[in-house]
């Protein structure tokens, strides 16, 4: 069975980490379906860089960048066949002298 990742929001983890402060870890960890390492993960974020410490984290890649590297990968490719080619004509010119 394949298991899918859950998305939690800033104020879902929130409210976890209230609930789990007022009606204990064990339920809150049953009504949720959660880990207790991910929940301590959270707790120790939140204790140390507190709401911003568990914001998602999510590395976003420029378009005009991702576009750029596509066409850089794409440029390389040509000069690497034109360099093979290059060198095929001149081994084929070495041979027939």
């Amino acid at each position: 069975m394949k298991k899918t990742r859950r998305n939690w929001s800033t104020e879902e983890k929130l409210q976890v980490l209230q609930e789990a402060d007022q009606i204990g870890l064990t339920e809150t960890f049953r009504k949720y379906n959660l880990s207790a390492a991910l929940y301590h993960r959270w707790k120790r974020d939140f204790n140390e860089q507190g709401v911003a410490g568990i914001q998602g984290k999510y590395h976003t890649v420029d378009p005009e960048l991702r576009a750029l590297q596509a066409e850089n990968e794409r440029l390389k490719r040509i000069v690497a066949n034109q360099a093979l080619e290059l060198e095929f004509k001149t081994e084929l010119l070495k041979k027939s002298r």
